[in-house]
């Protein structure tokens, strides 16, 4: 299964005056730390904060109405989930949302928030994919996962597409990974509009199973990551996106728990921008000097922004 550009064009369509178009944001301090033109797209402006919500509802808006009247679930760490919910709310049915136990406590209140019901699971010991399927399954409702869906990433792939449109013609492309969704999409999009833009991802270093799975030509399997990139703590990528990103993704660097939580106190202090710790990752990369050959003009996304003040300072202080 592959996604194409369409597919791409198709969700933007979908989501044409649903989603936010999030603004690409400049600041000529980090052009001059880094010494490249930085161009960061704010998702986490986004609805719900996070670009999670634009495959959500992609996805949604492309079940059956029999399907969606039954009603939707979701396993996720906090974004994807609220998502969900919001993109459920959206078209009048309803969510069920399989979330960790030690999922931040303003992820789960946003979501429960948006209508959905969180049932929840120990991270460290559980298998999130079989216990989800299962609700699903006893339930009758639809599953969509956050990131292992071809609706999901094309919907994520709207960022990228966005980004391009408004920022002309880059020499990289910077993009979180998690489960891969996001830049599996991205990278789709900007390879078919722009070939020669190098896509790169970022991982924090406790949670490199995406890095070791296009070096080893496989995916690999890693325990579970213990980071502050809660987005990212994957433990293997996704096999439909890992099949899009080797084929696509030019590499992947990684970021430390201590440079993320620089880069958000940049972001927040020049910028005067909220970046949660999955959404500061590729700034992180930049301001570390993480990116070999560094082209003139260089594109970020910045995935989210869903933390709360309480966690936000404990981080940055």
């Amino acid at each position: 299964m592959t996604i194409t550009i369409d597919d791409i064009r198709d969700a933007a369509e979908r989501l044409k005056g649903v989603a936010h178009r999030t603004p690409v944001l400049r600041s000529r301090i980090l052009d001059g730390l880094v010494g490249a033109e930085v161009h960061l797209k704010c998702e986490n402006f986004q609805r719900m904060g996070a670009f999670k919500f634009r495959g959500a509802y992609h996805a949604v808006s492309r079940l059956s109405p029999e399907q969606r009247a039954k009603g939707v679930a979701a396993y996720s760490s906090g974004n994807h989930a609220q998502a969900i919910a919001l993109a459920a709310r959206e078209f009048g049915t309803t969510a069920v949302i399989l979330m960790p136990e030690d999922t931040p406590a303003s992820k789960r209140a946003a979501t429960v928030g948006y209508g959905a019901e969180v049932v929840t699971y120990d991270r460290y010991t559980g298998d999130r994919v079989a216990i989800g399927e299962a609700l699903a399954a006893e339930r009758g409702l639809a599953l969509i996962p956050p990131y292992e869906h071809p609706d999901v990433i094309a919907g994520q792939g709207t960022a990228a597409l966005e980004l391009l449109e408004q920022a002309g013609e880059l020499g990289a492309l910077l993009v979180p990974v998690g489960g891969g969704g996001l830049i599996a999409g991205s990278a789709t999009a900007a390879k078919s509009l722009q070939p020669a833009i190098r896509v790169i991802g970022v991982e924090p270093e406790a949670g490199d199973d995406t890095k070791r799975s296009l070096a080893a030509g496989e995916r690999v399997t890693i325990p579970v990551p213990r980071t502050i990139a809660d987005g990212q703590a994957a433990s293997i990528p996704g096999e439909l996106t890992f099949s899009i990103n080797r084929r696509l993704v030019d590499g992947v660097v990684l970021v430390t728990d201590d440079q993320i939580r620089a880069a958000m106190r940049f972001a927040f202090e020049r910028m005067r921008i909220v970046m949660e710790p999955s959404g500061a990752t590729g700034l992180a990369a930049l301001l570390s000097g993480g990116v070999d050959r560094l082209p003139g003009r260089v594109g970020v996304i910045v995935s989210g922004g869903n933390i709360d003040a309480a966690r936000f300072a404990e981080l940055v202080a």
